[in-house]
């Protein structure tokens, strides 16, 4: 997949009140939900057991923490667009954030994205995006939220 490449705020704009794109499928493995809970010290065994999570829970498998598919967004998303002339960007905030489904490990999610808003604020561009994540074979996504960020262009 080639990604969508954007040099400027008015190129930027031009996605507005349209879907910008759907990222690679990416798979997530127990051994990424078990890193997460070390780096988050949530160890709650339906991530982190197996045996468990099979014996005691409807999905039969353990499932990824909801915190683990939001932080893959940085990620995921530079898989689909490449923003140059960039001095800056800033993870600025979530809006909205709704968990849907939850995603079970080996499975594999993407993003799908589209420009809800866009401001040019002094020189620094606010765009707030409409991220869905979905998960493959599933009808629900597994989030659903306003991503916001700014972007200092050169």
């Amino acid at each position: 997949m080639e990604k969508i490449v954007i040099n400027s705020h008015d190129e930027l704009a031009a996605f507005e009140g349209k879907e910008i794109g759907v990222s690679p499928y990416f798979k997530i493995t127990q051994d990424q939900i078990n890193q997460f809970a070390e780096a988050t010290i949530d160890h709650q065994w339906i991530h982190t057991d197996p045996a468990r999570a099979e014996r005691e829970t409807p999905f039969k498998k353990t499932i990824a923490h909801g915190y683990l598919t939001v932080s893959l967004l940085p990620y995921m998303w530079d898989q689909l667009v490449d923003i140059r002339n960039v001095k800056m960007m800033v993870n600025y905030g979530i809006e909205k954030l709704k968990f849907g489904e939850p995603v079970l490990v080996d499975s594999s999610v993407r993003i799908r994205v589209k420009l809800k808003s866009i401001q040019n604020l002094r020189g620094i561009t606010k765009a707030q995006m409409t991220v869905k994540m979905e998960v493959d074979g599933k009808k629900k996504s597994a989030y659903d939220a306003d991503i916001v960020f700014l972007y200092h262009f050169n």
